[in-house]
């Protein structure tokens, strides 16, 4: 059926997705259908047929949208900005990225010190003949002599990586390639012979398959060393538990390349078992495990899985690690490897701030990156004592990256906020005092930020236990009268803390279009600590919807928006948050944009490292934690609100879901059923239905979870996503 939308004269023409029927599952004695199960498969004709006549639905929206070119041009002006990388030594050698503003892909670069005269290393945008294969830009490890570079290459953006080997003298990369490695640490040996690195079986057991992982589960992470020059085959299995499937395995040589960590990773990685292999003590070193299916003889350290562990440093058996055991908001501790039970707290868990890193420098210094209300704060303290040396003048809002190494006395600080882009400080040690200086600073064109006011407000809870930080971005002087339309991110889980950070689109949204940008950082997130994150898992996952909508209604009555001018934004889990408050507060909203998103909570766990996620939100296979996830699933909670007498003039907002067909991490089947169901339910099952504001799909082709996109592509997301939004609420264009 057609039913006309507000967008201009725009008639929505919804496709119509077979209904299976047919699929019914029994949970716990509860029968739940699941019509659209069949989209679950990625690569059959029927699911590309259903993406491009979503898509095509899409672009007849978009083109009513009478922003749309003008945000283009202007986001497109405003990218074209250095942009610079976090630079680090390896060796004797600097590298960073940088990218002149409207490169494809940030292009990395190699110097003799600071002041060197850089050469180009790797550039992307040239170096691969194939153009769906990217760099994987958090896999660079240089050897110890600076010989060498592992680097990682990905496939449509696929979480499943290449681990490529570059001699750097001459800039050849070597035969090596290592397949199937994901969400891996790769550690160097300090003979520069070889590393250290965690791959999955491929899939369906075919080593020579392309990475293409498709949404199987991915189990059974394994630790391997590889020497260079040889084949992936020969390479020594280091650590292997198939008892435990689902545990993530990371190894990390010790500074002074004499011990080899391993973290064994439980909850998405955010608890650790720890080990230790003395390699200095292995009869015949690494080449006697050469054709042996003998394990490297590790010791356990910590167990139990109590808490999450960062190595630190180590002066020969003492090691300090940064850890949230019996501290929520994170502390340093020193352990004796001869005297493994004993722990001394070094630096003590602050009674509000969270310690996010702790890095040496400097031989017996400690870089320690606090988080206080949202907002970074670097001390400098003593590595043994932790007694504390300097506080670092930094008031920029944000340390997006510290680049340390504890041989030396001069470090890089990365820093950003909401106003500005991005400065990369060095901060030199030696002296009585750190000698704090600029490096590198990155400048948009055109952008004044004495035209904008920041504020941070905090707002009651619905439960009242807890006051939700939310930052205000807005043009100067604003008046509050509800006429303005806002925009409002938020995230809320897993531990992770959102920190401010910079966004030209968002920019513009306020220069030119008179938006107000917020950001929530509400409970589920780790801004506060573990304990923030625990007032809102499993059957308190509630908490973090009802923070998000208690801080949309806030900027309803503080005067700055009204719900038909409120567009609400979220990725990955935070795509789960715009889903489950659509579904339950429609009318709070004027707009909604939900990105790579998961939807189905009664199977999110089935697919590649779904099951990661049952640590913040349960399992639904348990008869008790089912009745928690279903309460709130997106997919099984799309209601007509006009069905409701209380809400009877009520209908969804504008509702954008974003999503990549090569996502192998929040697999787009999500996106993909939640669509069906809700043009489904709200518009093709109903005759004359109420539901005239859109609901489409934008599904991105031949790209992964944020992986394998061009700064082109991110222009061209943004700009389709904002322009929707413009519409939606009645954003209009001032020069």
């Amino acid at each position: 059926m057609g039913s006309r939308s507000p967008f201009g004269d725009v008639v929505l023409q919804y496709p119509v997705a077979r209904r299976d029927e047919s699929v019914v599952e029994d949970y716990h004695g509860v029968m739940i259908a699941d019509p659209y199960r069949w989209l679950e498969e990625p690569d059959s004709e029927e699911t590309k047929e259903f993406v491009n006549k979503q898509n095509k639905l899409t672009e007849t929206v978009l083109k009513s949208c009478e922003v749309k070119e003008k945000l283009h041009k202007r986001l497109t002006e405003s990218n074209e900005y250095d942009k610079y990388d976090c630079p680090y030594f390896g060796g004797d050698k600097l590298f960073y990225r940088h990218n002149t503003g409207l490169q494809p892909e940030s292009v990395l670069y190699i110097q003799d010190g600071l002041e060197g005269k850089p050469e180009v290393l790797i550039d992307p945008n040239t170096y691969f003949t194939d153009e769906n294969v990217t760099f994987a830009d958090y896999i660079i490890k240089i050897s110890e002599d600076a010989k060498y570079m592992v680097y990682g290459t990905t496939i449509c953006g696929s979480d499943f990586i290449s681990l490529k080997i570059m001699r750097i003298e001459d800039r050849r990369t070597l035969p090596d390639t290592i397949s199937w490695v994901k969400f891996t640490k790769v550690s160097w040996t300090h003979d520069n012979k070889g590393f250290f690195y965690s791959s999955y079986p491929a899939p369906g057991g075919d080593e020579n398959s392309d990475i293409d992982a498709g949404i199987q589960n991915n189990i059974n992470q394994d630790v391997y060393y590889h020497f260079l020059g040889t084949d992936q085959s020969e390479d020594i299995l280091c650590w292997s538990d198939p008892e435990n499937p689902t545990q993530s395995r990371k190894a990390d040589v010790t500074d002074d390349g004499k011990y080899l960590l391993l973290f064994v990773g439980e909850h998405s990685d955010t608890l650790h078992n720890v080990y230790y292999c003395d390699l200095s003590s292995l009869p015949k070193g690494l080449e006697g495990y050469k054709g042996s299916k003998e394990l490297l003889p590790f010791v356990n350290l910590v167990n139990n899985f109590e808490g999450s562990y960062t190595y630190v440093a180590n002066d020969e058996t003492i090691f300090t690690f940064l850890t949230n055991k019996d501290a929520p908001r994170y502390k340093v501790v020193q352990v004796d490897l001869k005297e493994p039970t004993s722990w001394t707290d070094i630096v003590e868990e602050h009674e509000r701030d969270v310690l996010e890193t702790a890095d040496a420098a400097g031989d017996n210094k400690l870089v320690l990156n606090y988080l206080s209300d949202v907002k970074n704060v670097l001390q400098i303290r003593d590595l043994r004592t932790g007694e504390l040396l300097h506080h670092l003048p930094l008031e920029i809002g944000a340390v997006s990256e510290v680049k340390c190494r504890r041989k030396d006395s001069l470090f890089f600080v990365e820093c950003t906020s909401f106003l500005v882009p991005g400065i990369v400080y060095t901060c030199n040690l030696e002296g009585d005092e750190p000698d704090l200086r600029i490096y590198k600073e990155s400048v948009v064109p055109g952008l004044d930020k004495s035209e904008f006011d920041l504020s941070q407000v905090f707002v009651p809870s619905k439960d009242g236990k807890a006051k939700i930080p939310m930052y205000i971005v807005t043009r100067k002087g604003l008046q509050l009268d509800g006429s303005h339309p806002a925009l409002l991110y938020g995230y809320g889980g897993f531990n992770i803390r959102i920190t401010p950070s910079f966004s030209c689109s968002r920019m513009l949204l306020t220069k030119h279009l008179d938006v107000v940008v917020c950001t929530a950082n509400i409970r589920g997130g780790g801004e506060y600590g573990i304990e923030w994150n625990k007032a809102a898992v499993f059957d308190k996952k509630q908490v973090t919807f009802d923070d998000f909508i208690s801080v949309s209604e806030y900027l309803v009555s503080a005067g700055y928006t009204q719900p038909s001018k409120l567009c609400i934004e979220g990725a990955s889990g935070g795509g789960l948050l715009v889903g489950a408050c659509i579904t339950q507060r429609p009318d709070l909203f004027g707009c909604a944009i939900a990105d790579c998103s998961v939807f189905d909570m009664l199977r999110f766990h089935k697919f590649t490292i779904g099951y990661n996620w049952i640590s913040d939100w349960g399992c639904p296979d348990k008869e008790e934690e089912f009745h928690w996830l279903i309460k709130y699933s997106p997919l099984h909670n799309v209601r007509r609100p006009w069905d409701n007498p209380s809400t009877k003039h009520v209908q969804y907002p504008p509702t954008m879901l974003c999503a990549a067909d090569h996502d192998d991490r929040v697999v787009p089947l999500h996106t993909h059923k939640f669509l069906a169901t809700l043009q489904y339910e709200l518009c093709l099952s109903v005759e004359n239905s109420p539901q005239t504001n859109p609901i489409i799909g934008r599904i991105d082709l031949e790209v992964g979870h944020g992986s394998g996109m061009s700064t082109q592509d991110f222009i061209n997301e943004a700009v389709d996503q904002f322009a929707f939004m413009a519409k939606a609420v009645g954003a209009t264009w001032v020069d």
